[in-house]
């Protein structure tokens, strides 16, 4: 209930305002002693809602979640020192994969910088612990700046590669009363228009297009705004489609010139290989080994100036918007025939499975049972799970971008629970399925009573070998006996039972379409349990 008397205006709760003029409709946190101006704000607001989650970094996959469903930054606010640090796993998550993330939070007074003097929740050096993992971390000295600081990350974000943002009002200045003189500051800024091509760029690229007779695409994840122009530049060029893992979805993964996603098998590398052009848009190229010894011809294309010669140098570097270079080219290039492309691409294709004969057996038949069984829009969430990279990855074949949500670069533990909470908030009819490995799992368990809370009809399908197998494997294949890899059985029915969701122990991969199914309508989470061995 808010009380009669809670007018008053300070800066947290014109910060929130600046949120709402950005048009943020979602903030994740935890209440904190220092951070409470920017609660009033909440509390105040009419169109922005407030998730309690159950830890910061659960709060901080959430918002990364929500970002990658939607394409729209996610919010969080902490509090200060232990608040911030348990987020910054999430940060350096959404750093690593160009997710666009705004985290709020006070820090110690004005003038007490690096003073040591046992103020509550005191760090060393905060703003620059932050700093060294995210794109940056602004210290707000006045009102004004605060407020600012909130419109240039949102307008920045517009033009640049996004990425996590950190911004820290001292306390003195969070609780500081608004003037309400500078109210036209709560405006957001005016947005700037995306780089386009250079004409020049466009026409050299073009040249090379028709001058080689096999073009390749490689689309990242700075190209999952530009789905429609690349589908249709695939087509104009019979060109084959690679993705990255990030890019998954840019291009049907069912139309027939989609290779599907980004693998380091020899099958991707024979045909970049093969490629007279390579058309790499969006993606930094990450696994430079997968390049070995290709000698294609590249055009890369980036939004980031400084990820177009990174890993592999480029032979034409376009700075451009990945929409508007693939319309750009569109409208340079000539139709060409496709014979023998597709034929081509299921050549590839096969290649791939055939290459990843070992994966092939449990990883495989989970994906296929359920990819088969659910709606084509479902939203799947994984984590660094020998199920997510070993399975959903390769064989799940999404028909559009941003409906497999999982960390690559970084790629953290826990983030697949929270990430699909963030994704069901985003878009609360579409189905969203959570699957992640046992250990995976662990690392962020709590927040199953976060989607309880919330009323969320999401799956959480937990699959189970007992601990880290992959680690187990490879101090196996170290030579050494495997140390601290192996834990007691979960007892995933009690943590149901304790946490207040329903349970269900799926009794191998056949019953886990109808099992998944069933959970979708239920009125709250399902925690699904499938022991492999």
């Amino acid at each position: 209930m808010r009380l009669v008397n809670d007018e008053r205006r300070t800066t947290g709760t014109a910060m929130i305002q600046a949120l709402e003029r950005n048009g943020v409709e979602l903030v994740l946190g935890i209440p904190g002693t220092h951070n409470i101006e920017l609660y009033r704000g909440l509390e105040r607001s009419t169109t922005i809602r407030h998730v309690l989650t159950k830890h910061e970094q659960g709060a901080a996959y959430a918002a990364d979640g929500y970002a990658r469903a939607t394409g729209r930054p996610g919010v969080v606010v902490t509090t200060s020192g232990p608040g911030l640090t348990n987020a910054l796993t999430g940060m350096a998550n959404a750093y690593a994969d160009s997710v666009p993330m705004l985290v709020i939070s006070p820090a110690i007074p004005t003038g007490q910088e690096r003073s040591d003097i046992g103020w509550l929740h005191e760090m060393k050096d905060q703003r620059a612990a932050v700093d060294n993992i995210a794109t940056r971390s602004v210290r707000a000295g006045t009102p004004a700046a605060a407020v600012d600081a909130v419109h240039e990350a949102f307008a920045r974000w517009a033009v640049e590669r996004p990425r996590p943002v950190h911004i820290e009002v001292p306390l003195d200045v969070l609780e500081a009363e608004w003037d309400p003189s500078q109210d036209a500051l709560l405006a957001p800024w005016r947005t700037p228009s995306p780089a386009a091509p250079a004409p020049e760029a466009v026409a050299r690229t073009a040249e090379l297009v028709e001058a080689s007779p096999l073009v390749v695409i490689v689309a990242g994840g700075g190209a999952v705004g530009a789905s429609e122009s690349l589908t249709l530049l695939a087509e104009r060029l019979a060109a084959p489609v690679v993705t990255t893992t990030l890019g998954k979805g840019v291009l049907d993964e069912r139309h027939p010139l989609c290779v599907g996603e980004f693998a380091t098998n020899t099958a991707v590398s024979s045909l970049l290989e093969r490629a007279d052009l390579v058309l790499a848009i969006g993606t930094e190229i990450a696994v430079p080994e997968v390049w070995g010894g290709v000698t294609t011809p590249r055009v890369r294309v980036d939004i980031d100036p400084a990820q177009l010669h990174k890993n592999i140098r480029a032979d034409v570097a376009v700075h451009a918007d990945a929409d508007l270079f693939a319309r750009a080219l569109l409208g340079a290039v000539e139709a060409r025939e496709h014979t023998g492309r597709v034929e081509l691409v299921a050549e590839v294709r096969a290649e791939i499975l055939e290459g990843m004969e070992a994966a092939i057996g449990r990883w495989r038949a989970i994906q296929d049972e359920l990819s088969a069984a659910l709606p084509a829009d479902t939203i799947v969430t994984g984590d660094s799970s020998q199920v997510s990279y070993l399975g959903t990855g390769p064989f799940w074949r999404f028909a559009e971008p941003r409906h497999y949500l999982v960390t690559t670069g970084f790629s953290t533990l826990g983030y697949s629970l929270p990430a699909a909470i963030g994704a069901k908030l985003a878009f609360p009819e579409a189905p969203v399925v959570c699957l992640v490995g046992d250990g995976a799992f662990l690392f962020s368990a709590q927040e199953v009573l976060t989607a309880r809370e919330l009323g969320l009809p999401l799956p959480i399908v937990v699959v189970d070998n007992a601990g880290f197998a992959e680690i187990r494997q490879n101090m196996t294949d170290a030579g050494m006996p495997p140390l601290a890899v192996d834990y007691a059985p979960l007892g995933m029915e009690a943590f149901a039972h304790a946490v207040g969701v329903a349970f269900r122990s799926v009794d191998g991969v056949g019953e886990l379409a109808a099992a998944v199914a069933d959970a979708l309508t239920a009125p709250g989470p399902t925690l699904l349990h499938l022991q492999i061995t």
